[in-house]
């Protein structure tokens, strides 16, 4: 994958997941691609397989964190691989406010995502809404 492609596929990524638009997101991942989420009991997060997994588990974000943002995206690319780093902000259903900076390393193949694996640093005091 050419450097500009795979720089112009995690922007419209990142673009992607601060509208909620999970289509969008879903057409630049494998149908073979792994997600490794940031929490989980297993040392790699929980990992997610194949695009119904991946989708669900992007789903799950939206309807949990409704009003979640990921802005003050920057990215990075060397051949296969990729890195990206954001901030995540919104308000859980529970009603709890969260601010947390994190990154994702990817991997590429073919034009397409393979591997996005997130980590996290949250924020502490957290404040509840309402």
């Amino acid at each position: 994958m050419e450097h500009d492609d795979a720089m112009r596929m995690l922007k419209d990524i990142a673009t992607a997941f601060d509208q909620h638009d999970l289509e969008r997101i879903m057409v630049h991942f494998a149908d073979d691609a792994v997600f490794e989420g940031p929490r989980g009991t297993d040392k790699w997060g929980t990992r997610f397989v194949g695009d119904a997994q991946i989708r669900e588990a992007f789903a799950a974000r939206f309807s949990g964190i409704p009003d979640i943002r990921y802005q003050e995206d920057e990215h990075f690319v060397d051949g296969d691989r990729g890195a990206s780093e954001w901030t995540l902000s919104g308000t859980t259903t529970d009603g709890t406010r969260i601010e947390v900076r994190g990154c994702d390393l990817w991997r590429f193949r073919d034009g397409k995502v393979v591997m996005k694996d997130s980590y996290w640093k949250i924020r502490t005091g957290n404040q509840r809404i309402g």
